[in-house]
């Protein structure tokens, strides 16, 4: 089969950095093709050469057998080449609708936007996606994952003949990406070639049918059927070496005293009647669908929305959290932002500044004299251990990689020492020899007494990690239940908890 697009010898160099050397990438029409490496392997490079974000250094782009050059992503666009983005690219203050029809709202400027076809035509690719959200919704008013499943409508919007996802999922719960997988098997039966970027290798091995593997800005397997290609061998080629990940082991926790308790908690969000506890050194997941209110009640808690009723104790003892300062150096509460890109870190400033910011008032003392000294001796343990990839500590958070940055938000944390760390969403983006590294860090804080509160969308991932699991649908708590570490027969009692609220719902 003749390829659709090629990527031959590719090349990309920037000051003081050889990002790809000699990368060679081949597409077919009609097929979903996995691009795989750690964070910093090249991967999110590549993507910007092919869509015309970058230019390559050398090497050849081919489309239809014919060398081709994309100048800027208008022009890979109508070329017909397509790609969702890890990091989301949608104007807040525009509607859903402007967002997914952006590049066609326009192509007149004496032909004024009919926003009732452009609503209608919105709802037919937010229908694709199952979405229930009003096209004329201001992108700002959708949670995080609502945003990613509304950048993958803008990219279906464009039909392109080769469509690149990064990442696509790292947001998504499983109903939401069984539901994109459907999408895209459909796009591939079409003709599209589809490029599946992810660290969910369980998700890999679903859906894509070819393999290209990078490392260390270099081929460590060009591009190959899916068949007969293991998740060891996988493993090897992104990482060099056999995977490691940390198991699950038990832990008991129930003669340890309450860090965190809630009661009856109502909040300004919408919650109603939530009770949950957090012992000393324990994990508790919080898992649900989108919009079951996690994320909500984490930033209720932390004092950013209000508690409206019910009781919140801290240690044993009623407290009533106004402010997320008051949060974080009265009461020892940190976060984890599932939205590093805007609330985890400030990305004009350095590495060292972002991971020192939660401790400069500890580190400065009663003088308030601080020093970037003090504060690398302080974060470099934990940014070492996450493997933090940067040229230095004075590199802008906003030119690392989005996992390297998520690895920032972590170690930021780590380093502050909070006795409850609340940590929402925290693989996203991140590889499978950090993501094992963050799983076993989580493990040795709550082994050191570190009480945490672990909301992901990642099942798997909370089965690995959680020492009970606590489940939200509609911003209320539906159920809770002992992680025995079971995949299958956990996962069943957690959606069947979810499913019972619905009926009854």
């Amino acid at each position: 089969m003749t390829p659709i697009f090629e990527a031959k010898g590719v090349q990309k160099a920037f000051p003081g950095v050889m990002a790809l050397k000699g990368v060679t990438l081949s597409l077919l029409p009609g097929s979903v093709h996995a691009l795989l490496g750690e964070n910093g392997a090249g991967k999110s490079t590549l993507i910007k050469v092919i869509t015309g974000v970058h230019q390559p250094t050398a090497g050849t782009l081919l489309l239809d057998g014919q060398d081709t050059q994309f100048h800027n992503p208008r022009d890979a666009i109508a070329k017909g080449i397509g790609v969702v983005h890890q990091e989301r690219n949608l104007f807040p203050r525009f509607s859903v609708a402007e967002n997914i029809f952006l590049e066609q709202i326009g192509s007149s400027y004496l032909k004024p936007v009919d926003y009732a076809r452009l609503n209608r035509e919105a709802r037919r690719w937010l229908d694709a996606l199952e979405l229930d959200i009003d096209p004329a919704t201001p992108v700002s008013d959708l949670s995080v994952a609502r945003m990613q499943l509304v950048e993958i409508a803008k990219a279906l919007s464009l039909q392109s003949r080769v469509l690149l996802l990064d990442e696509p999922t790292a947001s998504l719960t499983s109903s939401e990406t069984d539901r994109l997988f459907q999408i895209v098997r459909r796009l591939r039966d079409d003709g599209t070639s589809l490029v599946f970027v992810s660290h969910k290798l369980e998700e890999v091995q679903e859906i894509c049918d070819r393999v290209t593997v990078l490392r260390d800005g270099a081929n460590a397997c060009e591009s190959r059927s899916m068949e007969g290609v293991t998740r060891h061998d996988l493993v090897q080629m992104m990482i060099g070496r056999a995977e490691g990940e940390g198991a699950w082991r038990a832990r008991d926790t129930s003669a340890q005293p309450e860090v965190l308790g809630l009661t009856g908690v109502s909040t300004a969000l919408g919650h109603r009647d939530v009770s949950l506890s957090v012992r000393k050194g324990e994990i508790v997941g919080l898992y649900g669908l989108v919009g079951a209110g996690r994320t909500e009640l984490a930033k209720s808690i932390l004092g950013q929305s209000a508690v409206t009723g019910g009781e919140v104790r801290v240690d044993g003892k009623p407290v009533r959290i106004r402010s997320v300062f008051e949060a974080i150096h009265t009461h020892g509460l940190g976060y984890v932002s599932e939205d590093r890109k805007t609330e985890g870190l400030i990305l004009q400033h350095s590495v060292l500044a972002n991971a020192g910011v939660p401790i400069w008032r500890k580190l400065g003392g009663a003088l308030g004299t601080l020093t970037d000294g003090k504060i690398r001796n302080a974060v470099l343990p934990y940014l070492r251990k996450l493997e933090v990839k940067t040229p230095s500590l004075s590199q802008t958070a906003a030119n690392l990689s989005g996992g390297n940055q998520q690895k920032i938000s972590v170690a930021k944390w780590l380093a502050a020492g909070v006795r409850l760390l609340i940590v929402d969403e925290p693989s996203v983006g991140i590889d499978i020899k950090t993501k094992a590294y963050l799983h076993e860090l989580l493990r040795e804080l709550a082994d050191n007494g570190t009480s945490i509160l672990l909301i992901t969308s990642d099942l798997p991932e909370m089965i690995a990690v959680a020492d009970r699991i606590v489940v939200m649908d509609g911003y209320r708590v539906t159920g809770e239940l002992p992680n025995t570490g079971e995949y299958d027969s956990v996962s069943r009692a957690v959606m069947d908890r979810i499913h019972d609220m619905g009926e009854v719902g």
